[in-house]
């Protein structure tokens, strides 16, 4: 069902509800003081009529001067209560908003890497700014909806009080309007949902395009892509003008509706006032009574009309809140008696959810303290997921993975975490400083700790050489910087913490093999009291570890040194031959 239907209002309503429930007295009193404003705005217009008829038609001024500072002083007291509710109404949405996206924030935190690759970065991006940004602007505007029913219904109990047999013209004039009204928003709600799904589609395209563009220019795909864009913006505009031009009739509707209400009014009311039917303010009052109905319904129609984006936008939020992490910290918290960073997988697969066979299986092996552990397989063989399931990114899908002699299922995340040094596949850098990106991990790291890690990293030379040194900016995602120096600074990163167990994610691919060898070499003496783990696709990164294992197809095809593996494993021998010649295996 789409967006708006039956199914996604009670998916709006169940959101508002409950984050609205924090603030239910100040919601109470936004409605009490709307109610008060109302009641208000409709005694109003009885009091004109009073003034008219007691006091400018029997010429009483003192009547006109009692009852004209009664209305002055009515009218101040509503200008008050109108600001009081404006101020606690924002506080409440303002208040709700930051919650919600607090909440969309807090639970996309504690998503495993298998939620964020379902719902992926530029939706949840969305979703937490645009989406809440919709759901937001409705519920800003839920006050005003909230008046104009108030203030229609208590036009039309005011307009019969004022007189009964006019009051008969409300069964055309009100019917005609909601004829007009449903119309209205039978045709402009579709387009509201489209404007919507248009929105949506152009806003990936540009990220596509912006992303992409190297590739784009690369393959004289520019004007093709030009000519794609246009035709999408072109397509959205139509639809919004189409919205916005059936938006426009509303008002000359209504007008058309409360002019001639007006004249009816005037008609059938002058007969009665002019037969003693009815006093003349009274017929004043009711033709006031019958343009706030009209105004009223209009208000409402402005505000109804955001209902659309703001359930598609409650939809996709719920959607986040209501999932649950994959990866979660256990009722019953085990904490290792050690941390050493020694790790063990023990019979253990993995297969991503719908995939045809397991990405990983059978794995069996330990990765000891003091050692260099290497793992390396063509690509697709499962090196990143394998790295993976130590920090539990993922967890297995059967057998069990420990760290520091515990099953990481059992441990505390942020205690896991806080134990392992990560270096990433793919290197990201915060916008910032090197030094802010460098204590990460540790806020407290001196400046001492921060250059003894360049040095191993073979970051030194470049950083000194950068304007400011440790405090020279970096940009977001570390665009100013080449890729062997970001490399090379989020490995610094892991080095400042000095845990007892290195992950590094095919994380020297962008080193020359000189760097590549001091590097490791630097390693070897700073990491020597704990586990050290390469995932790497050069044969010339690990041929040197203490231990490597194999992969082939996702399962353990050797596991030695170098030379062993050059004597007894194929898929080994395969590799250095592809990378270093036939001469190197033999």
């Amino acid at each position: 069902m789409p967006p708006g239907g039956a199914r996604g209002r009670p998916v709006l309503a169940g959101l508002l509800r409950a984050f609205l429930r924090p603030y239910s007295r100040q919601s109470g009193l936004v409605v009490v003081l709307l109610a008060v404003q109302a009641a208000g705005n409709l005694y109003l217009p009885d009091l004109n009529a009073d003034i008219i008829d007691h006091g400018v038609v029997d010429g009483d001024v003192g009547h006109i001067l009692r009852a004209g500072g009664l209305m002055l002083g009515i009218v101040l007291a509503l200008g008050a209560v109108s600001i009081a509710t404006v101020y606690v109404a924002a506080r409440v949405s303002m208040g709700a908003g930051a919650d919600l996206r607090a909440a969309v924030y807090t639970r996309v935190r504690s998503f495993s890497a298998g939620e964020m690759d379902r719902f992926g970065v530029p939706s949840l991006i969305t979703r937490n700014v645009n989406d809440v940004q919709q759901v937001q602007l409705f519920l800003m505007s839920l006050p005003v909806l909230v008046v104009a029913v108030i203030m229609s219904a208590g036009a039309v109990v005011m307009a019969v009080r004022e007189s009964a047999r006019l009051s008969l013209l409300l069964a055309v004039t009100v019917p005609v309007l909601a004829l007009v009204v449903g119309v209205l928003l039978a045709v402009l709600v579709p387009l509201a949902r489209s404007v919507q799904d248009r929105y949506d589609g152009m806003t990936l395209m540009l990220r596509e395009q912006i992303t992409g563009v190297r590739v784009i220019r690369a393959f004289v795909r520019t004007d093709a892509e030009r000519d794609r864009f246009e035709e999408a913006n072109a397509g959205m505009t139509a639809t919004m003008l189409r919205a916005n031009r059936i938006f426009a009739m509303t008002m000359p509707a209504v007008l058309i509706i409360a002019n001639l209400s007006s004249v009816a009014v005037i008609w059938f009311g002058g007969r009665l006032v002019d037969g003693g039917a009815m006093p003349v303010g009274n017929l004043t009052a009711f033709l006031v009574y019958i343009l706030q109905i009209l105004v009223y319904a209009l208000t409402a129609v402005t505000v109804v009309v955001l209902l659309p984006r703001a359930v598609a936008g409650a939809e996709r939020i719920q959607e986040v809140l209501s999932t649950v992490p994959a990866v979660r910290d256990p009722a019953r918290l085990v904490v290792p008696a050690r941390v050493t960073g020694a790790v063990e997988f023990r019979g253990v697969a993995f297969g991503y959810p719908g995939g045809e066979r397991p990405v990983l299986s059978d794995l069996t092996f330990e990765l000891r303290p003091g050692r260099v552990s290497a793992i390396i397989g063509g690509t697709g063989s499962g090196k990143t997921t394998l790295i993976n399931l130590i920090p539990r990114f993922f967890d297995a899908t059967s057998g069990a993975v420990l760290v520091n002699g515990t099953d990481v299922r059992e441990q505390e995340a942020e205690a896991l975490w806080s134990a392992i040094g990560l270096v990433p596949q793919t290197s990201f850098l915060f916008g910032g400083t090197v030094a802010g990106n460098l204590r990460f991990g540790m806020p407290d790291a001196t400046d001492e700790r921060l250059w003894q890690a360049l040095d191993v990293a073979q970051a030194r030379d470049f950083v000194a050489a950068l304007p400011g040194g440790l405090d020279a900016p970096v940009d977001q995602g570390g665009t100013n910087l080449s890729g062997g120096q970001r490399q090379r600074l989020s490995i610094a990163r892991a080095l400042v913490r000095r845990p007892r167990l290195y992950l590094f994610d095919d994380c020297f691919s962008a080193l020359d093999t000189a760097t590549d060898a001091r590097l490791r070499a630097a390693l070897r003496t700073e990491t020597r009291d704990a586990a050290v783990v390469i995932a790497a696709q050069r044969v010339s990164t690990i041929m040197h570890a203490d231990q490597i294992i194999v992969l082939d197809g996702g399962a353990v095809a050797g596991i030695g040194t170098h030379r062993r593996l050059l004597a007894g494993c194929a898929p080994y021998r395969e590799i250095v031959a592809s990378q270093l010649g036939a001469e190197a295996v033999r």
